[in-house]
C-alpha cells in the first residue's frame, strides 16, 4: 500500500525520528494562541522599528504547508483551521533540533513551535522560533497542485486532500454549517420543536421515491433507509405536538447527477392550525432571515444568472406550463391531447395519468427557466397522494413547490388530515406500484390509523439543505456542498467488497 519511493523516503525520516528517541506521532502539544489570532493581534507590529517582544511568548501548531531551508535556517508556513503564519527557525535557537529538522521536516508535516512574533526584513509577520516538535510525520505527500478540471474526481474521492490544498473548499463547508445553524435558530425562535424519528423504517414513506433496502438481523426483517421523515412527523402533530421540526438525512435509490445525491439533508417541519399559504409567508420570512444573518445581498449570483431575493412569485401549475412553459391551454386542458404533444418531446412510460403526464410536462418545459423565486401552487391531486384537496377543485391539492435557480428548492402543502381520503390515496398508490412504478407509495396501515385518532389542520415542509447550500454559495454541483458525495466505486473498492462478501 505504502510503496511508491517518495512515500518510502518519508518512513525512512520517520524512522530517523525514532532512532533519536522523537515520536513521528508524538500525542503531547500545546497551543496557546491561534493563527488568525496571532495575526490579528501582532499585525501592528510592521509600523513598529523595534519589532522584538522577547517577553511575549506562544505556542502555536499547524501543517507544515511550505518550506524554505536556508543553510542555518528556514522559513517554514504552517497553517491551522483558520489560517497561515510564518515561522522563522534557525540553529543558534533550536541548536541539535534544528539538525533533526532540516533532516526529517517535509511539507503535510505537523509541528508544534514555540516562540515571539517578530517581523522580517521583507516586512511579514512572523514568529521566532525557540522550540520545536514535530507532531505528525506526513507519509503520504501532498500534491503539488490539486485544482483543475483534470483532478475533479479525485477531489470528491479524496476530499481530505481536496481540504488541505484549496481554501475556498473549506469556506464552502463552513457555510454550510453557518446555514445549518441560522435554520435551526429560526425555526425554534418561531416556536418550533427539534425532534428525531428512525431512519430505518418498516414501511418506506412520505415521498414518491425507491429507497434502499437492509436486513435487521435481530428482529429477522426487512427495513427501509429513510425517503423521508413526514409520516413520523404527523404522528407526532397528532400525539398533540404544534410545531416540529427535524434536520433529516435522506436516503433515496435513485439516478445521481448535478443537484441530486443518493443521501442528503432536508429540514421537514409541521405546523398545526396553518395552511400552505401561511408556508408561503413563512418561507420568505426565513429566506430574508437567512441572507440577513449571513451578511449575504439580496440579489444573488448564480451560475450566469442574477436572483433576486426581492421578486418571489406565485403562479399556478397550468398557469407557468401556459405562460412559461409556451404549452397552448387547449393542449393543457386536454389529457389526449396533451399525451400527443409530450409524446413528440419525449418517452412517456404507460400507463400515465393526467396528472403525470402534467408533471412530465412541467419537468421539460418550466422547471429549469424558474430562476427568481417562484411558489407554484394548484398542483395535480394525483402526483400529491399525502396533500390536501383544495375545497373548490378537488383536482388540485392545496400544495407549492418553490423553485429557485430552475432547481426545486421546497415542497410544503396543507395536510391531508382525512383517514378515509388517505386510504384511497394509498390504495391508488399501491395499484401504481404493481403496475411498475418503482417510485409510487407504499401502503401504511399505521398511519392511516394515527389520522384516525385526528390530525389537527396542518400545513407541513421541506426545503433541501444541499441544494440551498448550492444556491448560497453559487456551487455548479451537489457535490462541491457535500463532504463526501456518492462516486461510482473504483476497481480496487469492488474488489475490497467482492472480498466480503465471500
Amino acid at each position: 500500500m505504502f510503496s511508491n519511493q517518495y512515500i518510502q523516503q518519508r518512513l525512512s525520516k520517520a524512522q530517523i525520528l525514532r532512532d533519536h528517541q522523537k515520536n513521528p506521532y508524538d500525542n503531547q502539544s500545546r497551543k496557546t494562541i491561534t493563527n488568525i489570532e496571532f495575526i490579528q493581534k501582532f499585525s501592528y507590529l510592521k509600523d513598529q522599528e523595534n519589532n522584538k517582544l522577547l517577553e511575549q511568548k506562544f505556542y502555536v501548531t499547524g501543517r507544515v504547508k511550505l518550506l524554505r531551508m536556508m543553510g542555518k535556517a528556514c522559513f517554514i508556513n504552517i497553517e491551522d483551521s483558520n489560517a497561515n503564519i510564518q515561522i522563522y527557525a534557525s540553529q543558534n535557537d533550536l541548536q541539535n533540533d534544528f539538525e533533526l529538522l532540516k533532516k526529517t521536516l517535509e511539507v503535510g508535516d505537523f509541528i508544534n513551535v514555540y516562540g515571539y512574533p517578530f517581523v522580517t526584513k521583507t516586512g511579514e509577520l512572523s514568529l521566532h522560533a525557540l522550540e520545536y516538535k514535530l507532531l505528525t510525520k506526513a507519509i503520504v505527500p501532498l500534491p503539488e497542485k490539486f485544482h483543475g478540471l483534470t483532478d475533479i474526481e479525485l477531489r470528491y474521492r479524496q476530499r481530505y486532500v481536496d481540504l488541505i490544498m484549496n481554501k475556498e473548499v473549506k469556506e464552502t463547508f463552513v457555510l454550510r454549517s453557518k446555514i445549518i445553524s441560522h435554520i435551526r435558530k429560526f425555526f425554534e425562535s418561531k416556536g418550533f420543536l427539534e425532534v428525531e424519528t428512525p431512519m430505518l423504517h418498516p414501511i418506506p414513506g412520505g415521498a414518491n421515491a425507491r429507497p434502499f433496502i437492509t436486513h435487521h438481523n435481530a428482529l429477522d426483517v426487512d427495513r427501509y433507509l429513510r425517503i423521508a421523515p413526514e409520516l413520523y412527523l404527523k404522528r407526532l402533530i397528532v400525539g398533540g405536538f404544534e410545531a416540529v421540526f427535524e434536520m433529516n438525512r435522506n436516503f433515496r435509490n435513485e439516478g445521481m447527477d448535478h443537484s441530486h445525491n443518493p443521501e442528503f439533508t432536508m429540514i421537514e417541519f409541521y405546523w398545526a392550525y396553518k395552511t400552505y399559504e401561511d408556508l408561503i409567508v413563512l418561507t420568505k420570512e426565513f429566506f430574508a432571515y437567512l441572507l440577513d444573518a449571513l451578511k449575504l445581498p439580496k440579489i444573488l449570483q448564480y451560475n450566469e444568472h442574477e436572483i433576486n431575493f426581492e421578486n418571489f412569485q406565485v403562479i399556478s401549475y397550468k398557469d407557468a406550463l401556459e405562460t412559461i412553459g409556451g404549452i397552448p391551454r387547449e393542449i393543457i386542458e386536454n389529457e389526449k391531447k396533451l399525451h400527443e404533444f409530450l409524446a413528440q418531446h419525449t418517452k412517456l412510460e404507460l400507463p400515465i395519468s393526467y396528472g403525470k403526464l402534467l408533471g412530465e410536462a412541467f419537468d421539460l418545459f418550466v422547471e429549469e427557466k424558474l430562476i427568481n423565486p417562484t411558489f407554484i401552487t394548484q398542483y395535480p391531486i394525483d402526483i400529491s397522494p399525502l396533500a390536501r384537496r383544495n375545497d373548490n377543485n378537488p383536482e388540485i391539492a392545496d400544495r407549492f413547490e418553490l423553485f429557485i435557480g430552475g432547481k426545486e428548492i421546497s415542497n410544503g402543502f396543507s395536510e391531508l388530515n382525512d383517514p378515509l381520503d388517505q386510504l384511497e390515496r394509498f390504495k391508488q398508490q399501491v395499484k401504481a406500484k404493481d403496475a411498475g412504478d418503482e417510485e409510487a407509495q407504499y401502503m401504511d396501515e399505521d398511519y392511516v390509523w394515527a389520522l384516525g385518532y385526528g390530525m389537527p389542520p396542518t400545513a407541513g415542509q421541506g426545503i433541501g439543505i444541499d441544494r440551498l447550500v448550492m444556491l448560497l454559495s453559487n456551487a455548479k454541483t451537489i457535490k462541491d456542498v457535500i463532504l463526501f458525495p456518492a462516486m461510482k466505486p473504483t476497481k480496487m473498492q469492488l474488489d475490497i467488497n467482492e472480498n466480503i462478501t465471500k
